[in-house]
C-alpha cells in the first residue's frame, strides 16, 4: 500500500475560557470569536480529522483507519482510535478537574479512561497551573472538603514556563490556568470530572455541571516519584521512530518526543505504530515520504501511517512526535 504523510484538518472548539492565540499564531480557522481548543488528530463523533492531501484527500481519518487498520499499527484490531491530540489556549482559568482510569471509566462511562501529557508551547509571565493536591491534604481530607466550600488551599499551584512538561495520570487533580498555550497528547477519551469552576455560567446562564462524587471516587495523591515512574512505564519493546530529540513521555499508552530540527533528518516509521507530527514552529519545513513532499507550517498536524518506512524532514522546525 502506498501510504504517505497526510496533513490533517483541525477541529476548533468554543469553550468559555478560550482565547485568540490559535488564530494568531497558527492561523486556525473558526466561526467562533475565540478558539479554546484545536483538535489536531481526532477520530471521534464529537470531532473528526480529515485528510487534506494526496489520493486519500477528503477521507475522514476514521474511514481511512477502518479501511486500513494496519496503518494505525500492528497491534491495532479496530475499534476506538488510541489517541487524541490537541492544542489548548487558556485565556482564562480552566476548571479544576480530574479524570478516571480505564477500569472506572468502563464501568461508569462506557469509555476508556484518560491519561494525558502537556507540553507548554507558550506561557505568559506569571503563568501557572494546578497540579495535584496540596502537600498537607490527603485523599480523605479532599473527600471531606468536597461537599463544602472549595478553597485554593486544597490544591498545589505551581509556576510554569515555555517548554515545561507535565504528565497527568488518572486521579491527578489539575487545571490549566490563564496565559497558557499547551499541546496535549492523551488517550482518546473526553471524560472529565469538574471539581470547581469559579462559579461561572455557561452560554445559557446556568452554572456548569460539577461531578464531585465521581471525583472523590477516582482522585489519587501521587508522589513525584510515582508520576515519573508512570510517565516512563511503557512497553520496553516499543521502538522509537526518531533516535534524536528528547523523549518527554513513554507511558503505557503513548510515547512523545520533542524535536528541534535544522537541516535534513531521516527517520523510519515501521509497522509497529503510526506517527503523529505536531509542529509548534516551522520555517521552510518539508516532510517527504514515498514520493510525496509536503510543505508544513507552524500548527500543522501530520499523520504518518505505520509502515511508511523512511521519512525525511528538512528545513527548520520544532515539533512533537507521538506514537502508540
Amino acid at each position: 500500500m502506498n501510504f504517505y504523510p497526510m496533513k490533517l484538518s483541525s477541529v476548533p472548539k468554543n469553550i468559555i475560557w478560550g482565547g485568540v492565540k490559535l488564530r494568531e499564531l497558527y492561523n486556525k480557522k473558526s466561526e467562533f470569536e475565540k478558539i479554546a481548543e484545536s483538535w489536531e488528530l481526532t477520530v471521534r463523533d464529537d470531532g473528526m480529522s480529515y485528510i487534506e492531501n494526496g489520493c486519500y484527500m477528503g477521507m475522514s481519518l476514521r474511514e481511512f483507519t477502518d479501511k486500513y487498520p494496519a496503518a494505525v499499527g500492528e497491534s491495532f484490531r479496530g475499534g476506538s482510535f488510541p489517541l487524541l491530540i490537541k492544542f489548548i489556549d487558556a485565556e482564562k482559568d480552566l476548571s479544576v478537574q480530574v479524570h478516571p482510569g480505564d477500569s472506572y471509566a468502563r464501568i461508569h462511562e462506557n469509555s476508556s479512561g484518560k491519561t494525558e501529557m502537556w507540553y507548554v508551547v507558550h506561557a505568559e509571565d506569571g503563568a501557572s497551573l494546578i497540579y495535584g493536591l496540596s502537600e498537607s491534604v490527603t485523599e480523605a481530607d479532599f473527600a471531606k472538603a468536597i461537599n463544602g466550600t472549595i478553597s485554593a488551599e486544597l490544591f498545589t499551584k505551581i509556576p510554569i514556563k515555555t517548554g515545561d512538561v507535565f504528565f497527568i495520570p488518572p486521579g491527578q487533580i489539575h487545571a490549566i490556568c490563564k496565559g497558557t498555550l499547551i499541546a496535549e497528547i492523551q488517550q482518546n477519551s473526553n471524560i472529565t470530572y469538574r471539581i470547581y469552576d469559579y462559579d461561572r455560567l455557561d452560554s445559557d446562564g446556568k452554572p456548569r455541571e460539577l461531578h464531585r462524587e465521581k471525583a472523590v471516587d477516582v482522585v489519587k495523591k501521587y508522589t513525584p516519584e510515582e508520576i515519573k515512574e508512570l510517565s516512563f512505564s511503557g512497553n520496553p519493546n516499543r521502538r522509537a521512530s526518531v533516535a534524536s530529540g528528547k523523549i518527554l513521555c513513554d507511558c503505557e499508552y503513548f510515547r512523545v518526543t520533542h524535536l528541534n530540527n535544522d537541516g535534513e533528518l531521516v527517520f523510519t516509521v515501521d509497522e509497529q505504530s503510526f506517527v503523529s507530527l505536531l509542529f509548534t514552529h516551522a520555517e521552510n519545513a518539508v516532510v517527504s515520504c514515498n514520493g510525496v513532499c509536503l510543505s508544513v507550517s507552524a500548527g500543522d498536524s501530520l499523520f504518518i501511517p505505520a509502515g511508511c518506512a523512511d521519512v525525511t524532514l528538512s528545513g527548520r522546525s520544532e515539533l512533537l512526535i507521538s506514537e502508540m
